[in-house]
């Protein structure tokens, strides 16, 4: 797919003469070779500067309320570190920058409003097949911050989105939410496509009181958003995590390990005085002050328990903890499932959509767009997922359940397709794939079965024949 739609922009650059479409044209045949873009969105105070540190591994982004918090702000991998601030006049300019504290603290030199955007470089592993947008807090009381990122994200805005997926946090679900999202998809390439959007429910380990059962009340919350019929066609998985927590858990210093420890090694009754609030815990010394402003009231006293009950032995240890409570890795698996792994789909899509938004309806290049993604099959899967997840295609709940995971709905790769351990050998992710091919067959077949689902069958048995093609 992705070779047939790099041609037909081949194709419309040749044939194409205005500056501006040209431009523009070239641009999506660029992206096409990029990383994938991958967009953090969400509320004021949301928490999207943090879980973007989370994870890229480094405290790069600043979570201050400082100026660039009103810009647009790429993350991508770099030989080294750079900054570039993109213009509103289409200029392009390095800006002079330092590190605080770890965070990219830029030099704008002119008001944020004169900047469309600023592209951070930075050599990170973890950059090299993703590029992670923060984007300014939606429902800002300064409403200009706002329409910068709807104007970024929004499909239906002057110009196609310029991000292929999005990371949405919620706090507490509001009808603007839905709406975001709503526009977020708005391109109507796929209408309503579930598989470019994950929600987080941040800030995860306040709920409760930041209780030690935070993330487990949290995961619960999260569980019935996914389930919500509203969020569930936009944004199907809703993962629970504790951005400052994974923030910490990446960059955990020795000296705040001391401190800890020291704490840990108090009296009970003095510990359980001390973790009784954030401000007790804050105001008993500077240095626990800091390591409060690091890991959240949740996060201090999970760290004192698990040293107190020597789960933990040193700073290597607790940072591993750390990580593993916040939620980070399971995001980091959803994201490789639902966006790395389908990078190449999500990228073609996004040059579709600047090529419906270019070319003249019943043109050559307009019929080309179309048929591929009308022949693409995994575009097919795109459809038949949100017609799923919207409750439009009819079928017993088992045979739902089986195509939307058939269909990559938890992830491309053959195992999570057919349900299996990630070390599932050959042998037997083909046996799965053949039972499953056979069961999607007779239903295609069945004269009872309903057309609709007579017809998604058909798709989900050319799956079951991809994937035993790759395994044998």
């Amino acid at each position: 797919m992705l070779p047939d739609v790099q041609t037909l922009l081949d194709r419309a650059l040749a044939e194409t003469s205005d500056r501006t479409v040209r431009t523009a044209i070239a641009d999506a045949r660029r992206r096409l070779g990029e990383p994938l873009r991958v967009a953090i969105a969400g509320k004021v105070k949301a928490g999207k500067s943090t879980l973007l540190n989370a994870l890229v591994g480094e405290g790069l982004a600043p979570t201050d309320a400082g100026e660039c918090t009103r810009i647009v702000t790429w993350y991508a991998d770099g030989p080294t570190y750079a900054v570039t601030a993109h213009l509103t006049d289409g200029t392009v300019t390095p800006r002079p920058f330092n590190r605080v504290g770890g965070a990219v603290q830029i030099d704008l030199g002119r008001p944020a409003e004169q900047v469309d955007h600023l592209e951070v470089r930075v050599p990170s592993a973890r950059l090299r097949r993703h590029t992670l947008i923060d984007t300014p807090g939606i429902a800002s009381l300064s409403t200009d911050v706002s329409l910068r990122t709807m104007a970024f994200l929004d499909a239906e805005a002057d110009r196609p989105a310029q991000t292929d997926a999005v990371i949405y946090l919620l706090r507490h679900m509001h009808a603007s939410d839905v709406r975001f999202l709503e526009s977020f998809h708005g391109d109507g390439l796929s209408n309503g496509t579930p598989v470019n959007a994950v929600g987080v429910l941040s800030r995860a380990d306040e709920i409760g009181g930041a209780r030690l059962d935070a993330m487990e009340a949290a995961a619960r919350v999260a569980a019935r958003y996914a389930s919500d019929e509203r969020l569930r066609r936009l944004c199907p998985v809703v993962v629970p995590v504790a951005g400052l927590l994974g923030a910490a858990g990446a960059t955990l210093r020795e000296d705040e390990y001391r401190t800890l420890a020291a704490v840990a090694a108090e009296p009970m009754p003095v510990v359980v005085e001390l973790l009784l609030t954030a401000d007790r815990f804050a105001t008993s010394a500077p240095e626990r002050r800091r390591t409060l402003q690091r890991l959240g009231l949740f996060g201090v006293r999970l760290a004192v328990r698990l040293i107190r009950e020597q789960q933990v032995h040193d700073s290597a240890d607790l940072a591993a903890a750390l990580t593993a409570h916040s939620g980070i890795d399971r995001l980091r698996e959803v994201f490789t499932a639902q966006f790395v792994g389908r990078s190449e789909v999500l990228k073609a899509r996004s040059a579709l959509a600047v090529l419906d938004e270019y070319l003249a309806p019943g043109s050559p290049l307009a019929a080309e767009a179309e048929r591929i993604r009308a022949s693409a099959h995994e575009f097919v899967e795109l459809r038949l997922l949100h017609l799923i997840r919207s409750g439009r295609l009819p079928g017993t709940e088992a045979q739902l359940t089986e195509m939307d995971l058939l269909l990559g709905g938890a992830g491309g790769a053959a195992h999570h397709r057919l349900g299996l351990p990630a070390d599932a050998p050959a042998p037997v992710i083909a046996a799965a794939a053949q039972a499953a091919l056979a069961r999607w067959q007779t239903i295609a077949e069945h004269p009872f079965t309903a057309r609709e689902l007579r017809t998604a069958a058909r798709a989900a048995s050319r799956t079951c024949e991809g994937l035993l093609a790759t395994v044998t």
